[in-house]
């Protein structure tokens, strides 16, 4: 009897020890995984980018008469002292540190249009995927002064992206069909999101914007 239940202590003390050391190497697996940064913004995964193309109203562009900037507030209060920008940068950098004000005082963060990586916030421009002025042009003339607020602080991933000075300004308000990001690796990215706000939005599209468009998809 003193055998047998020697025997079954010995079966428990086995089982404990080998539950420990699992616990043990899960823990360790954990700690010493490596903090992968922050994705590219990209459109939500199930999308079909071609068939939102192809279902995409082909027009001329309107006119650039009655446009101004103004016409589309930015950048909108987000709460705890953050604004539109300044969620941007938390949410795309790596390692990013704010101080009381919700001002970015480091991190990091790679411009996906060009790849350059920037440590300073100051040399980032928020760029809209589909510029103001683009969004004027395809149909936003028509929109109240308040959804034109709503599509200039759209935190939704890919409308805004953080990218270099630089890249943003060389892009200006120009389509596809005018300007692609130098970084060619990313152009499955852009035109998938371009089409998204568009989408989404309800804005046209001209015809070269739409076969640039259709070409960078051959990409994905």
């Amino acid at each position: 009897m003193s055998r047998k239940r020697s025997t079954t202590w010995a079966s428990v003390a086995v089982l404990i020890l080998l539950l420990a050391i699992g616990y043990y190497l899960t823990r360790y697996q954990e700690s010493t995984t490596p903090t992968q940064p922050p994705s590219v913004p990209g459109a939500t995964p199930g999308q079909n980018p071609a068939g939102q193309l192809a279902a995409l109203k082909i027009a001329p562009e309107g006119k650039m008469a009655g446009y101004s900037r103004d016409r589309f507030p930015h950048w909108s209060s987000q709460g705890n002292s953050c604004d539109t920008r300044e969620i941007v940068l938390q949410r795309q950098g790596a390692e990013v540190r704010s101080d009381p004000g919700c001002k970015a005082t480091s991190g990091t963060w790679t411009s996906a249009y060009d790849g350059v990586t920037i440590t300073d916030a100051g040399k980032l421009d928020i760029d809209h995927t589909v510029a103001l002025a683009e969004a004027w042009r395809s149909g936003a003339d028509k929109w109240t002064d308040e959804q034109r607020k709503t599509f200039a602080n759209d935190l939704n991933g890919i409308q805004l992206i953080a990218v270099s000075a630089t890249s943003n300004r060389a892009k200006g308000d120009q389509d596809p069909a005018k300007w692609k990001p130098p970084l060619e690796t990313y152009w499955c990215t852009y035109a998938t999101n371009w089409i998204s706000v568009k989408a989404t939005y309800n804005l046209t599209v001209d015809q070269p914007e739409h076969d640039a468009l259709a070409l960078m998809l051959t990409r994905c």
